[in-house]
């Protein structure tokens, strides 16, 4: 049964990955510039690896609560190398922050450069691209421990997705994602899915409103709100 499900990852990324090439290459050049629709590709091309994922049995999602967000900075937990892809499937108009590796991969250079925010700029310039694509209408995706985790794993929450609803001005929503088994941690390779179907557990938090915390100090503000993310997705 192992090798048989890793077969099926094979199968499932080999699809994902000529999808992206093929999308990358023949469709994105010539709509780029239309973010929303880029968006709307991207979200759909995701749902269906998602869908193909569940229907081979691979994973299965536990939505315990998930309600319509628009225009919000999403701060998740990290669990898995597809939390964003899940996340992206299940909310329209999303967009995140991507490794410079991937932004300068030419394999998919087209798609990460249409709606995604490269993470190797300075704060400054960090601020300015997340506050144009939360002005625009996109919720922005921030996992704000920076790595993957497991559940039992209260790693320390970084101020990223402060500094983003500072400098917007956009409401915060935690996201608790945890998976029974791990899938896709750290160096574990995409073909390694384990012998029965992983459970991805997807939680909305109460919306952390930034007019709540005033400050003299924006240190003191960036503080107080990077504790109530840690308290909402490690439910302390």
């Amino acid at each position: 049964m192992k090798y048989f499900r890793s077969f099926l990852a094979v199968i499932c990324f080999g699809i994902f990955g000529a999808g992206s090439i093929l999308v990358n290459f023949l469709l994105f050049p010539f709509i780029q510039n239309n973010k929303e629709l880029c968006s709307d590709v991207i979200r759909y091309l995701w749902k269906f690896f998602i869908r193909l994922l569940i229907l081979l049995r691979l994973i299965r999602l536990d939505i315990k609560r998930l309600e319509k967000i628009e225009n919000k900075i999403i701060a998740a937990t990290h669990p898995s190398f597809i939390d964003i892809l899940i996340l992206m499937s299940l909310l329209p108009r999303s967009t995140c922050f991507v490794k410079k590796e991937l932004a300068s991969n030419p394999i998919l250079k087209n798609i990460i450069s249409s709606i995604f925010v490269p993470n190797d700029i300075d704060i400054e310039d960090l601020e300015e691209k997340s506050k144009r694509i939360l002005d625009r209408g996109f919720n922005l995706i921030i996992f704000p421990t920076g790595i993957r985790h497991r559940k039992d794993e209260h790693l320390k929450i970084k101020k990223g997705a402060a500094l983003a609803a500072l400098s917007s001005g956009k409401n915060i929503v935690p996201v608790r994602i945890s998976t029974d088994e791990d899938f896709l941690f750290i160096n574990q390779p995409f073909y390694a899915v384990g012998e029965k179907t992983v459970t991805f557990e997807i939680e909305m938090c109460d919306e952390i409103k930034i007019d709540d915390f005033k400050s003299e100090s924006e240190i003191v503000t960036k503080k107080r709100i990077s504790q109530q993310i840690e308290k909402s997705l490690y439910g302390l």
